[in-house]
């Protein structure tokens, strides 16, 4: 399929990291959140963040400002319609995926894709409510994307063989290289990722260690470039817990149960670094452990 525009569906984090890769290489991009205020929050961090990488040598100011000129916001659904491939990169919640395809179903005129960059959800339930399950893929971008090369592509129990070369044609063309997964609960990355931080929660909560002692030992003693505490709060502690879940869940075993501590820090709202606060205190110019 000839993609030319590509629908991103939620203006946070990783909506916007998304669409800054894909205007990047040459694709319109239309940007689409209920909330005004998230659009134009998203377009200022695209815009700072390529300035950034403009800042460093690594992209041109033409490059930028072309980048820049290819992105429109709209608080519509029915602009993401009109795109040749959607991309879903709202919150890690399953119904909050599903509403916004069912809403997004009736919508479509024509031969689109859509993707999920869900991290841990079933690509075939999620397919399962948007009426063209074959036209359905799982497409997880790596945290911040503009830095990471991984794309797992994931392929529901009815995704086409062209849906699923479309999709890897695509991110290939972004510049990042792809691992295929198979639908099972967090994938790979997250199967294995979200287990581990979940652990080093655990040995915080048993005091086998410290919020400074677990995290320099896993850089130093792992050769990790962040600590699994430090990643944590960065990837953000709700996410880690929705995966964890999806996981305890989804596979009925013990060892994935989320650590109380995990849940505890999540109802008191302390999320990681985009909250303020977590396993790490950002109130001031340096992160200091909170434990």
């Amino acid at each position: 399929m000839d993609i030319k525009t590509v629908g991103v569906i939620g203006a946070g984090q990783m909506g916007a990291g998304i669409a800054h890769v894909v205007a990047l290489n040459g694709y319109d991009v239309v940007i689409h959140d209920i909330a005004p205020e998230r659009l134009q929050a998203c377009l200022e961090r695209i815009r700072s963040n390529m300035g950034r990488q403009a800042a460093r040598g690594h992209i041109d100011q033409a490059a930028m400002d072309q980048a820049l000129g290819r992105i429109r916001l709209s608080d519509k659904l029915e602009e993401i319609a009109k795109a040749d491939l959607a991309i879903e990169a709202a919150t890690e919640n399953e119904e909050v995926k599903k509403s916004i395809f069912k809403a997004l179903a009736p919508l479509i005129d024509k031969d689109i894709i859509l993707a999920s960059n869900t991290s841990s959800i079933s690509i075939t339930r999620l397919a399962s409510v948007t009426g063209r399950p074959e036209r359905f893929i799982g497409l997880h971008f790596m945290n911040p994307v503009p830095i990471m090369k991984l794309v797992e592509i994931i392929s529901g129990i009815a995704t086409s063989k062209d849906t699923y070369e479309s999709a890897v044609a695509f991110a290939r063309s972004l510049g990042k290289t792809t691992a295929n997964a198979e639908d099972f609960p967090a994938f790979i990355v997250n199967r294995i990722l979200a287990p581990m931080i979940n652990e080093a929660i655990y040995t915080l909560y048993e005091g086998v260690g410290t919020v400074e002692a677990i995290d320099t030992a896993m850089r130093l003693g792992a050769n990790h470039p962040m600590g699994p505490l430090e990643l944590g709060d960065f990837i953000g502690l709700d996410t880690v817990l929705s995966i964890m879940n999806v996981l305890y869940e989804g596979l009925a075993d013990s060892k994935y149960r989320p650590c109380p501590l995990l849940v505890k820090y999540v109802e008191a709202g302390w999320l990681g670094r985009k909250s303020g606060r977590g396993f790490y205190d950002y109130s001031g110019e340096t992160p200091v452990p909170t434990r």
